[in-house]
């Protein structure tokens, strides 16, 4: 049986970096491709610089590989959209449609793109919101992922593509800084914290918003790519939840290792962007379909936030020294 050639476009991203990773990890270097419209520092596998709104490349790149599934992550996401919205809704959609219609064109075996939480509104219940509810987005980013969903839905029903999704919460982890969303500050955080600096947190105290950390959601991804094509009910995309947590829960939770840690809020443009957004979501149907569960607590997380990147500074620190 041939085995799956994986594309992961928008590779150096900080989900992108993780899951390429893990894909090597799991089907062997050669048979994952990187792709990003620039190439990283250090490349551990065949890696192609792609600009994913040229499609004639992408198609390029899809037959010179032979690749059988993509992963398509590139994306201008929700605070960096707000600042130039047409240019984020050109990008984000653009991409978007080349996947899909190559996916179409060659038949892929599967393809897997992110949805978020931003596709909910203020019309949406904000605690443990629901799969199917109401989506009035407050950002072209929110917006462009709505009009995924239903994409992917029609392309499903229309042309047969397995086309899978699932509704990213905030997404925390050590492996690179994230990329322009609402939630980054619970990433940088962190960063802060163990070089020892205050932090200006541009969400209020008691902002509490749905979290995961890096390890569940590629997890999650991995496992909802896997199940069995008659076990996915959802063709928009699935609800996923990690832990809830408001930046001064995490602030204490990290004074637990530094006492004297200093936080100061000053809320800016994000805020109004965040009090559209859910508190907790209710995943029951990822569950229901294909087992999901999260294994990281805001305490866990915290811990092996804390050490990892307590250990990546301080071989900073080795080599400048």
């Amino acid at each position: 049986m041939a085995k799956d050639k994986i594309l992961v476009i928008g590779a150096n991203g900080q989900i992108g970096t993780v899951l390429l990773e893990q894909l090597r990890s799991i089907h062997g270097a050669d048979q994952v491709i990187g792709s990003d419209i620039v190439a990283p520092r250090e490349e551990n596998g065949p890696f192609v610089v792609l600009d994913a709104t040229n499609v004639l490349a992408l198609v390029e790149t899809v037959h010179r590989h032979g690749i059988t599934q993509i992963y398509h992550l590139a994306a201008v996401l929700s605070a960096k959209g707000e600042l130039d919205p047409l240019r984020a809704w050109e990008l984000n959609m653009r991409t978007l449609f080349n996947v899909f219609e190559v996916a179409r064109e060659v038949k892929l075996d599967k393809v897997f793109f992110p949805s978020s939480i931003a596709a909910f509104g203020d019309s949406a219940p904000q605690y443990d919101t629901p799969q199917a509810t109401y989506l009035d987005p407050s950002t072209v980013y929110g917006i462009s992922k709505v009009a995924g969903e239903n994409w992917a839905g029609y392309y499903h029903k229309r042309y047969g593509v397995d086309i899978r999704s699932l509704r990213y919460p905030g997404v925390i982890s050590y492996q690179s800084m994230p990329g322009g969303g609402t939630t980054d500050y619970a990433v940088e955080i962190f960063h802060e914290a163990v070089q020892h600096k205050p932090y200006t947190c541009f969400l209020r105290e008691d902002t509490l918003l749905p979290m995961i950390y890096m390890d569940d959601a590629i997890r999650a991804t991995l496992e909802l790519m896997e199940a069995p094509v008659e076990n996915i009910r959802i063709r928009s995309s699935y609800n996923l939840a990690g832990v809830s947590f408001t930046p001064a829960q995490v602030t204490a939770e990290i004074k637990r290792y530094y006492p004297d840690f200093e936080v100061q809020y000053q809320p800016d443009f994000r805020q109004m962007i965040a009090d559209s957004w859910p508190k907790s979501v209710d995943d029951t149907a990822a569950y229901q379909d294909w087992g999901w569960k999260p294994q990281f607590d805001l305490a866990r997380m915290t811990q092996v936030m804390i050490e990892k990147l307590s250990e990546k500074y301080q071989q900073k620190l080795l080599i400048t020294q």
